[in-house]
């Protein structure tokens, strides 16, 4: 599987410890597993990944095997 990040999370990656940076990584390496539940008002298949207080919210397309990371961020300011 090809994982993509956006410029907005590498910078969100950046700005969290080392502890939280692997957290994030394994539950990024770990979908299709986890709490995922698309998200409404998309038409575009963005699904979330909630990791704790943390949500990844990411497009993964099948035919190309492509998971693009689009933003990570905390629970009250990732859907803002």
């Amino acid at each position: 599987m090809n994982i993509i990040y956006s410029k907005e999370a590498v910078k969100s990656i950046n700005r969290m410890d080392s502890a939280t940076k692997q957290r994030i990584k394994r539950g990024i390496d770990g979908i299709p597993k986890g709490d995922i539940k698309p998200l409404k008002g998309y038409s575009d298949g963005r699904q979330r990944l909630r990791i704790g207080k943390y949500r990844v919210v990411f497009h993964y397309t099948e035919e190309s095997d492509t998971l693009s990371i689009l933003d990570i961020g905390s629970r009250g300011d990732i859907y803002k």
